[in-house]
């Protein structure tokens, strides 16, 4: 309750003050739905809404986990070689300098309109840059006394990369994987507003906007928001047993 009860207070606080705002000033539907009629909309279309919800989900874990694994393989050669990171990080950049709505119908006319793999390469774009450049300064961030010791020892790359490089870079890593978590599912909801399934979030609130049912899109919203929420968490879940021995998971 110490941990969680600001937060639920804070949440269910600012409900009541929407739901209060909405009905002292007469706040129309198409401008701001009340949190009840979001609610009862949401209760009404559950079943789609979860199809949607999850097939946009799972896309985005996807994505997350190709960008990622992407910028790490990238970050070690990087890291291992001066020239690799001149040449990345300025590509690292400009890729992430390029807005998604300009990769989304580029990806379609790759990909097809109703392949899933068009989403899954717009958000491995959009995650890359973050993980990539936090993983760097994280591997380069490593203690000169132990670089020295381990030198010292004769040890091998590949020892003082397991041993030292990765442990210290873990916080650096997740700590970009937190954001990245956020970002993917937002590319992946904006790559389908420009064509896709129709069981799909970005899909099924621009459909429910365009007939004007704003409740419906609102329950949409409210629900991106709590996967997105679910991949924050998971990455959390994955950082106190990648690394239960760094301070910040200590204390937590």
């Amino acid at each position: 309750m110490r941990r969680w009860g600001p937060a639920a207070v804070l949440f269910a606080g600012g409900l009541a003050v929407w739901e209060a705002a909405v009905r002292i000033f007469n706040i129309k539907g198409f401008i701001l739905p009340a949190p009840t009629a979001i609610a009862a909309a949401f209760e009404a279309e559950a079943s789609d809404l979860f199809e949607a919800g999850w097939s946009t989900f799972t896309t985005a874990l996807a994505g997350l986990a190709a960008g990622s694994a992407a910028a790490v393989l990238v970050s070690l050669a990087a890291a291992r070689w001066r020239f690799i990171r001149d040449g990345a990080v300025p590509f690292a950049v400009a890729a992430n300098s390029t807005p998604i709505i300009v990769l989304a119908p580029i990806a379609n006319s790759w990909f097809g309109i109703l392949s899933p793999a068009g989403s899954i390469f717009v958000v491995a774009v959009l995650v890359f840059f973050p993980v990539m450049i936090n993983m760097v300064r994280g591997l380069l961030s490593a203690d000169a006394s132990q670089m020295e010791l381990l030198d010292s020892y004769a040890a091998r790359r590949g020892t003082v990369l397991r041993k030292l490089q990765l442990p210290t870079s873990g916080p650096y890593l997740f700590s970009a994987m937190k954001v990245a978590a956020a970002l993917s599912l937002i590319g992946a909801i904006v790559k389908e507003f420009f064509g896709g399934p129709q069981a799909r979030l970005g899909q099924y609130i621009t459909t429910k906007a365009g007939l004007l049912q704003f409740e419906e899109a609102w329950a949409a919203i409210a629900l991106a928001s709590a996967f997105g929420m679910a991949l924050y968490l998971l990455v959390v879940w994955i950082e106190r047993r990648a690394i239960p021995w760094h301070i910040s998971v200590r204390r937590a």
